[in-house]
């Protein structure tokens, strides 16, 4: 079974994103004066963007941080290839 991996890093967070091609962002009508909404890591060039809202790294860490969060991500696949797999959950 492929291991996940914890971290709250952000250059690390940064670093497999990117690597991945991916974008932080937000679900489109989440948001509110008190929040940027509900954050993800958004990968254009595997789901539609018509969801999503795409944020600056800072604005993402912003609220990454006020709620206290991880990331639990996943270097490669059982197979060996490159996986996308993350979650974002609250830190311990």
């Amino acid at each position: 079974m492929a291991q996940a991996i914890r971290t709250h890093d952000r250059n690390t967070i940064i670093k497999w994103v990117e690597d991945r091609k991916g974008k932080p962002a937000k679900i489109k009508g989440t948001g509110s004066e008190r929040g940027s909404g509900v954050l993800r890591i958004h990968f254009p060039q595997a789901s539609d963007s018509a969801n999503f809202q795409e944020l600056s790294w800072d604005e993402f860490f912003q609220e990454f941080e006020k709620n206290k969060l991880d990331f639990l991500y996943q270097e490669k696949k059982e197979g060996g290839e490159v996986s996308t797999f993350h979650k974002l959950v609250r830190r311990e």
